[in-house]
């Protein structure tokens, strides 16, 4: 069976002794039959490279926009919110390669990790032993290192989570430490992959010393003008996306209930790469990118978090917020 198979509706499809469990969900990770989970695992390198292909020629075309009317800002402004978006977002394919999910190819994988990184100001060397332990222990106290981040609790906290800034703090900190082989405080970072980590992040400060350099030198404010403000103005999208994964879930280890879907408009789903089916990847991350959509035709029902929108989940946090300072 083929993920062509699949495409239009998995339920009607599939022949009644592959289908989808639907009683009684003892095991939230046998809902999908064998069967089923083997053909949405299919990687393929001719998507990978196509969503790749187009999330850089938005990036491409959107910064030539920037580039070339920076004395028109009716136009430069609303180009440079999508650069600096198409860049931010970056993470996505970080994530997905660091899932190695992208191709089917793992060392393309582990590049688009490395490259699409660099650009989000990510390290996936890192990112993929702190992954690991997230999607181990999701929403457990004391246990999910992305619960080490304080979550915002009012309005205020809220604003400084959206502005990037405990973000860009976190990754410079962070980036610094390991750079001078600091791991002690990262337990996800085994004895054996220290020095890995260490060398990917040394080499990755070094891209950046360097094109800061060259933009010195030439007397140009490239390294500022097109990385750096630009990455600046999308992280305010991309933490609302990442802030609305898991904010208000459960802190169990119950994947129909500690991860939220968010259903949103394609261009963020785009340059996303399906990470919106957020719970749907959480429960069957081996499911690459292309076929998220597909799980979630099957899979919706079983969620108890799917919203229809990323203005929605932000609004009820900020209701939530609200209604607790009252």
């Amino acid at each position: 069976m083929s993920i062509q198979d699949l495409s239009v509706n998995p339920l009607e499809s599939l022949p009644d002794s592959v289908a989808p469990v639907n009683t009684n969900v003892s095991n939230p990770r046998h809902i999908l039959a064998n069967e089923v989970l083997e053909a949405l695992n299919g990687r393929s390198n001719l998507k990978g490279g196509l969503q790749l292909a187009g999330h850089l020629a938005i990036m491409g075309i959107s910064g030539y926009l920037w580039a070339t009317n920076l004395d028109h800002w009716l136009l430069a402004f609303p180009a440079l919110v999508v650069y600096g978006f198409s860049f931010a977002s970056m993470f996505a394919p970080m994530h997905e390669g660091s899932h190695r999910t992208a191709f089917a190819n793992n060392h393309l994988n582990d590049l688009l990790a490395w490259f699409a990184g660099l650009l989000s100001f990510y390290n996936s060397t890192f990112y993929r032993r702190y992954h690991k332990w997230h999607h181990r222990y999701t929403q457990i106290p004391g246990k999910d290192p992305e619960l080490g981040d304080r979550k915002p609790t009012s309005i205020g906290e809220y604003l400084l989570e959206l502005s990037g800034l405990p973000w860009w703090r976190g990754k410079l900190q962070t980036h610094l430490k390991i750079a001078a082989g600091q791991t002690q405080d990262y337990p996800y970072i085994s004895e054996d992959a220290r020095n890995e980590v260490i060398w990917s992040v040394r080499l990755q400060l070094l891209v950046y010393v360097v094109a800061i350099a060259v933009s010195i030198a030439f007397g140009q404010p490239w390294f500022w003008l097109y990385w750096l403000l630009p990455i600046i103005v999308g992280q305010p999208i991309l933490r609302a996306i990442l802030l609305s994964e898991h904010t208000g879930c459960t802190h169990d280890d119950n994947p129909l209930t500690n991860t939220r879907t968010t259903l949103t408009g394609f261009p963020i789903q785009f340059l996303m790469w399906n990470m919106p089916f957020h719970a749907e990847h959480h429960l069957y991350p081996s499911i690459p990118f292309h076929a998220l959509p597909v799980a979630h035709t099957t899979l919706r029902p079983y969620f108890a978090h799917v919203d229809p929108g990323y203005v929605s989940v932000n609004r009820s946090l900020i209701a939530k917020f609200e209604k607790a300072a009252a």
